[in-house]
């Protein structure tokens, strides 16, 4: 599952060569020159990371970055701020907004990837191969393993994807359409419902008699690894 980054930049070719070295270092890539539209594609499919211009057109680069950390389920996404701003108090202001990381233009996409990586990997541990925790799941990406207080768990290929996708989006709730185009791909025709088929069959290899459900049905909207 290739990890994704929306590309926020007005600069059409700027932002078609950002495309193409991501889309090169195997990244999925949506782009808008919008802050408007922005938040609305962050809201419909959250992405893993955000390339976000401060001069864009509706709503400025930097009102975009606080909107999405005032929301709850878009706070932790990782956000690099792209300026032509050079000044210390602009980039102070940019951090203190919530950006993670600032690139002054010009700037150089090798260096750009590298933060993007760096970043990636301190949010999305399985990345990097290193194993994801949640509560009592353990999910080892490399070796393909589950286990739940230690105890070995067999699951199928979907549902150790779907497990996966979940546990790199804990707390989160998930619509069946971002669960169907995280685990399925976005390309695919699957009718929204086998995701519930998928999310039974889950529960039934990782829940033992006794144990917390992990996963919580969100009533119209969808699933959430959630055991608060």
């Amino acid at each position: 599952m290739n990890p994704s980054v929306l590309v926020v930049e007005d600069d059409t070719a700027l932002c078609d060569l950002l495309a193409w070295n991501l889309s090169a270092e195997g990244y999925d890539v949506r782009s808008t020159g919008d802050g408007e539209e922005a938040l609305v594609m962050v809201r419909e499919q959250a992405p893993d990371a955000i390339i976000l211009d401060w001069m864009i057109e509706q709503v400025p680069g930097i009102e975009v970055c606080r909107q999405l950390r005032k929301d709850k389920e878009t706070a932790r996404i990782p956000i690099v701020m792209l300026t032509a701003r050079g000044e210390e108090e602009d980039r102070i202001r940019g951090l203190k907004t919530g950006a993670d990381d600032y690139v002054t233009k010009p700037f150089s996409p090798r260096e750009l990837m590298a933060r993007i990586e760096a970043l990636l990997r301190r949010s999305r541990p399985a990345l990097a191969g290193d194993v994801l925790q949640y509560a009592d799941l353990e999910l080892d990406p490399t070796s393909h393993r589950v286990r739940r207080d230690g105890e070995p768990l067999h699951l199928g290929p979907t549902e150790f994807k779907m497990l996966r996708y979940f546990m790199e989006r804990p707390n989160r709730v998930l619509s069946r359409q971002q669960i169907l185009d995280g685990v399925w791909g976005m390309d695919s025709d699957i009718d929204e419902r086998t995701v519930d088929v998928h999310i039974r069959r889950l529960r039934k290899a990782v829940n033992r008699p006794g144990d917390v459900d992990p996963i919580r049905t969100v009533r119209a909207a969808g699933y959430a690894m959630d055991v608060s």
